[in-house]
């Protein structure tokens, strides 16, 4: 999955073997993994792509996702964002929020077509200097973002 990431993301904005693996593990993390199926119905030896999420308390955060450039634009992306917000749901959050480069477009468009909105900018989030975009959506139509707007 860290080769994956690397492929995903430039330098300073890919997370390194040892941050993956401690987000991987934290406590209330989950991963979701998508491998092509194979003839007989059984997953294939290669991974096209993860998501990683966490839960805390009932605010859920999408840690990374990621897709190799030959499945993008297959709705592959959309069906591990789905499946994120499903199990999210299941263990009680109402909210979630992820982080996103200000210059990456095609996420800020991808997360914009499920119904994410930008709440906030945090400067010089990324090691690089890049700052980021905190996006959210609501999973439950009883939660304020106003909260999160601070």
């Amino acid at each position: 999955m860290w080769r994956i990431d690397q492929e995903c993301f430039p330098p300073g904005i890919a997370y390194s073997q040892r941050e993956l693996a401690a987000y991987i593990r934290r406590k209330g993390a989950f991963t979701i993994v998508a491998q092509p199926l194979e003839k007989q119905g059984e997953p294939a030896a290669s991974i096209q792509g993860f998501i990683v999420g966490e839960v805390h308390r009932s605010m859920g955060h999408i840690i990374s996702i990621d897709v190799l450039a030959p499945s993008r634009r297959s709705g592959l992306g959309s069906k591990l964002l789905m499946a994120a917000e499903q199990r999210l749901v299941a263990l009680n959050c109402r909210n979630v929020v992820l982080e996103t480069a200000v210059d990456n477009t095609g996420a800020l468009s991808f997360y914009k077509r499920h119904n994410y909105s930008v709440l906030k900018t945090s400067p010089r989030y990324y090691s690089n200097g890049v700052d980021a975009f905190v996006l959210g959506k609501n999973l439950s139509p009883l939660q304020d973002w106003e909260s999160w707007r601070q």
